[in-house]
């Protein structure tokens, strides 16, 4: 995960799900029949006259055959056809060639096709981890030769090569696919082969040419650098006495490792909380544009963050800010996104794609998700806890306490201290990763089955995992260790990511049908590493016995779903506000995000922390390398709390093994199948009340 709720989490793990959305867009998918503004100049080019002719000769020639499916595939098929794929009456014949009435015939041409489908995903993704090798792990310093290849997208022409080959038609047409709605409907109903097929006919819905492929992947590769290279020297911060608050050699990554020190500063009696408004005014600086350039990523000069005066040799350097390039990464992405559009006819903004398809869930039943939750008078007393435990009235910054957590209450240089005498380096933590799974319920030969199918890699930034995409690869690890040891944060993550990989393995190897294989989303595989890092402690042997564990626990869910359905609406609303202004600036994108997260704190937050105008909820980097991800953390957390109650009193290895097994089934029925509940917030707040 990138950084939502828990204490430290890596870059990004979205890596993976974005390499497995960008093939699935090459090949791609759209599971909704919603349309929102305009409609597409893409739509299929033949005629109602020629398709109900077809569909009427076809129903002649097959009487058998299941008739509403020959007649959805047919009309699937018709939609995707061009001109350049030939005329009516070729698709006519093409039609009576490769349709497959018998349903053995089809069963027998669906394994094929699932094991074709998994070896051309499984080697793009691997060649894709090594030619982003370079720009990834911490082999080097990168050249422009690393940043060509880690950018460079091989498997951009595969959308247009099987439709030319016709091999997408012929899937179109024997497989068609379901929308969400009709997944919802007719899903509870299906067996895992008729789940597994309708998998398959997500795969071909829209067109996208290659050349608009690479320009998106060039920009989110071109973010993903600028976040991972955005470095702040905190041994070169002072505060306005010129005091160094931070030691010599701390670099912490924007945003997630600068909220993990905020965060460990809580422990931190003697001079924690002026860490804190140091941090905190970092990521305002952050926000507003206002850091000046030289000192990101850059030891040579002092930074006095609080009056933003920069010193070089003891003399002052009139600094120009950082000219709104973080903004500038948001809306190139976000060109490059719209310019796909058109190609989706029914979906055909990134948002529908993003929620409708990739979440499952609509933007509209995500906001409503959050706004009823964000209202929950609960939060308000769960503000008076904390203020009540720090001994004074909350700051903006408090959205990240983390004091419910027994780790908040260890001096994190002992835990520090345990971490880097057992993981010196990424070759220790493989080593130790059967035993931790043993101490998390698994026997040995299963704990080594699952461990031998992944590998560690020493992270350039903070760590992600990236999951193998066919039998036979490795799922990635990739997590920050210094030359002194893996500290406590690195380990965190490392757990954290450790569970992402885990269920990759889980769901690709022991699924039953490889268009199965995975999570129904993003945020089902968050709450799955959640469960992981919240066991962190117990992986190093050190017992959790704080008084009033489950209520600490509870309280800390809630301000921890707080703080990041916050995050998430802003961003969901500066996206709106991009598709109504398209030609927008950097600079008037940067006012409109402040202008965003300063209503929805006033609105939400305000009345919990008791502080107005606070622009924090714009600092999460997701928002630049990852658009549009943010919600999935909200959402894993809701979905992780349902798990955690569920799992109390259970066998947690036999219980994940079970839940996992059961693949990409919807959001909604995957729930079901795992814990016999809908996915929603009730849960924690009855859960509030209790302990409350």
């Amino acid at each position: 995960m990138s950084g939502a709720g828990y204490p430290t989490f890596k870059i990004n793990y979205i890596r993976m799900k974005k390499l497995t959305i960008l093939l699935m867009t090459l090949l791609t998918a759209c599971t909704s029949t919603e349309t929102k503004k305009g409609t597409s100049v893409y739509a299929g080019t033949l005629n109602e006259t020629t398709v109900t002719s077809v569909i009427e000769e076809l129903k002649a020639l097959h009487p058998n055959a299941n008739q509403v499916l020959l007649e959805k595939g047919i009309r699937h098929a018709a939609s995707l056809w061009r001109e350049e794929d030939g005329s009516p009456s070729d698709f006519t014949e093409f039609v009576k060639a490769n349709y497959i009435s018998d349903p053995v015939r089809r069963k027998e041409i669906f394994i094929k096709i699932s094991h074709y489908i998994e070896s051309l995903y499984g080697h793009f993704n691997d060649i894709t981890i090594d030619l982003k090798k370079y720009l990834d792990e911490a082999v080097g310093e990168i050249d422009e030769t690393d940043r060509m290849f880690g950018n460079y997208s091989a498997n951009s022409h595969l959308s247009d090569d099987l439709y030319s080959n016709k091999i997408a038609f012929a899937i179109a047409l024997n497989f068609p696919y379901y929308p969400l709605a009709e997944k919802e409907k007719l899903g509870p109903g299906w067996s895992r082969e008729e789940w597994a097929m309708a998998r398959l006919g997500d795969l071909f819905v829209s067109r996208v040419p290659a050349e608009l492929n690479q320009a998106l992947n060039t920009a989110l590769g071109n973010s993903d650098m600028y976040i991972a290279e955005y470095n702040i020297c905190m041994g070169k911060l002072r505060n306005e006495e010129g005091n160094q608050l931070f030691p010599d050699d701390m670099v912490l990554l924007s945003h997630w490792n600068l909220r993990d020190e905020l965060k460990a500063n809580y422990s931190n009696k003697e001079n924690g909380l002026e860490k804190q408004e140091m941090i905190a005014k970092v990521m305002e600086r952050i926000i507003k544009q206002e850091i000046p350039e030289v000192v990101i990523n850059n030891p040579d000069y002092d930074w006095y963050p609080i009056s933003n005066k920069v010193i070089q040799n003891g003399n002052a350097v009139n600094a120009a800010p950082e000219p709104d390039t973080r903004y500038e990464m948001i809306v190139k992405t976000f060109r490059a996104m719209k310019n796909i559009d058109p190609y989706y006819p029914e979906m055909n903004t990134a948002m529908m794609r993003k929620f409708s398809w990739e979440m499952e869930i609509s933007q509209e039943e995500i906001a409503k998700l959050f706004d009823s939750f964000l209202r929950s008078p609960q939060l308000k007393e769960v503000g008076r806890i904390i203020s009540q435990r720090l001994g004074r009235d909350l700051k903006p910054f408090d959205i990240w306490y983390d004091g419910f957590k027994t780790r908040s209450t260890i001096p994190e240089e002992l835990l520090t201290s345990k971490t880097q005498a057992l993981y010196p380096d990424p070759a220790a933590f493989k080593a130790g990763m059967p035993d931790m799974l043993v101490k998390l319920g698994w026997n040995r030969p299963r704990a080594k089955y699952l461990a031998d199918k992944i590998v560690v890699d020493p992270a350039r930034g903070s760590g992600h995992a990236w999951g193998a995409l066919r039998k036979g690869s490795y799922s990635h690890l990739r997590t920050r260790i210094s030359s002194k040891g893996m500290d406590y944060k690195g380990y965190n993550i490392a757990v954290h990511e450790f569970g992402h990989n885990v269920e990759q393995t889980i769901t690709l190897y022991d699924v039953d049908n490889y268009m199965m294989a995975g999570v129904p989303n993003t945020a089902v595989t968050e709450a799955i590493a959640y469960i992981f890092q919240n066991r962190d402690l117990a992986l190093l042997g050190i017992k959790d016995e704080t008084p009033e564990k489950e209520k600490m626990e509870i309280l800390d869910v809630a301000w921890q779903m707080m703080e990041i359905m916050g995050v998430g609406l802003v961003e969901m609303r500066s996206w709106d506000w991009l598709y109504e202004n398209p030609e927008a600036t950097p600079a008037m994108y940067k006012e409109t995000v402040i202008r965003n997260a300063v209503e929805i704190w006033n609105e939400y937050f305000a009345p919990v922390i008791e502080v107005s105008d606070s622009p924090l909820l714009a600092i999460y980097s997701h928002m630049v390398n990852s658009p549009l991800y943010l919600p999935n953390y909200s959402y894993g957390h809701v979905i992780h709390f349902q798990i955690e109650e569920f799992l109390k009193d259970k066998n947690l290895a036999a219980e994940l093994d079970r839940i996992l097994k059961q693949g990409r089934m919807t959001p909604q029925q995957w729930m079901m199948g795992a814990v016999g509940q809908k996915i929603s917030t009730q849960a924690l707040i009855n859960a509030l009340d209790r302990v409350l």
